[in-house]
């Protein structure tokens, strides 16, 4: 089976909007430690772990659009991919902690803190501001005879295994949001069947080779849209607003929460002046009408955007969270 819809998404559209506005840049040359005069007086090099048209791509250069307004200086990404954000990490740690180098992360950072494949602490991560907080939707094929989640969670018994959920690899955010969902619903059992991206969970969950997969709503927007797929619960605070009447795991009694942050970060030792700069600037830049279309065109909540307070207690629950599922996984 394949989807009826081929018109482009608005995640598509976006992804071009960002891409041509953002370009692509290389960082700039060293510089002193503590450059004196007002900050910043150069250009910020944003750090990201993904490649261009990614959701972390996107996201990084739809906040730059009115950033550099608000700065007054040029903000370039500095891409380092490799090792699920571990290369990204390893640059910004070998930079100096000026307030010139900010990342963007996102859980895949956090679980290279957890599992130590870098010299780099929980405690000297420091959230600037949270850009996206993306909830996600357990969904399942059109065709499938699960229309309740408890309707999923029987299946689930009955199945040898579980049922099969598409996944990106083992230990990701989202075999962790699985997890946590599984161990709220009872423990019911699952399988994962792990592809390479949001791209390939879709088509094989439309094409029915996965019963089940937990989806952001614009990685399958167009599908649900063109009715190939369709939510059972969203594991959101609140209903999703583009998937009318798909109710929340918490409203059907498995409080069970789940969704894809970003935001920016830098690494200890950035000056506290510099680092409420460069916040202050950030959000901002995100509560431009621009960067509040682009989160409400991919079904993301407006509330997404948040300070340092906000997203510091978030990414200290992230970690302490995925260490115990990680942990139960076998993964630690």
């Amino acid at each position: 089976m394949t989807t009826s819809s081929v018109r482009p998404s608005r995640r598509q559209l976006l992804q071009g909007m960002a891409v041509g506005a953002g370009g692509l840049l290389l960082p700039g040359l060293g510089r002193p430690a503590f450059a004196a005069g007002e900050f910043p007086s150069e250009t910020i090099n944003i750090v990201t772990h993904a490649g261009p048209g990614g959701g972390t791509d996107i996201t990084t250069r739809m906040m730059m659009l009115r950033a550099r307004k608000e700065f007054g200086q040029d903000l370039v990404v500095v891409n380092k991919r490799g090792g699920s954000g571990s290369a990204a990490l390893m640059y910004t740690n070998s930079q100096p902690r000026d307030g010139y180098t900010v990342m963007t992360i996102t859980q895949s950072h956090i679980f290279q803190i957890i599992q130590k494949k870098v010299p780099i602490t929980i405690d000297q991560l420091v959230g600037v501001a949270r850009a996206t907080d993306d909830p996600t939707v357990i969904a399942v094929p059109a065709s499938s005879k699960l229309k309740t989640l408890e309707d999923l969670i029987a299946a689930s018994k009955d199945a040898k295994g579980g049922l099969k959920w598409g996944t990106t690899f083992a230990g990701g955010a989202d075999h962790i949001g699985i997890h946590n969902f599984a161990k709220a619903a009872g423990g019911i059992p699952y399988t994962i069947v792990p592809f390479k991206g949001g791209g390939e969970i879709v088509t094989n969950l439309v094409g029915g080779n996965v019963d089940v997969a937990l989806l952001n709503y614009a990685e399958g927007e167009s599908q649900f849209t063109a009715g190939d797929i369709r939510g059972v619960v969203s594991l959101s605070e609140e209903p999703i607003a583009a998937l009318n009447g798909v109710p929340t795991a918490r409203d059907r009694g498995v409080d069970a929460l789940a969704s894809t942050v970003r935001g920016f970060a830098v690494l200890s030792g950035v000056p506290e002046d510099r680092l409420a700069r460069l916040e202050t600037g950030m959000i901002k830049a995100m509560k431009h009408s621009i960067y509040q279309n682009y989160l409400t065109s991919g079904g993301m909540p407006t509330s997404s955007v948040a300070g340092r307070e906000v997203w510091n207690k978030q990414i200290r629950k992230i970690y302490e969270e995925s260490t115990t599922a990680l942990t139960e996984l076998g993964m630690l």
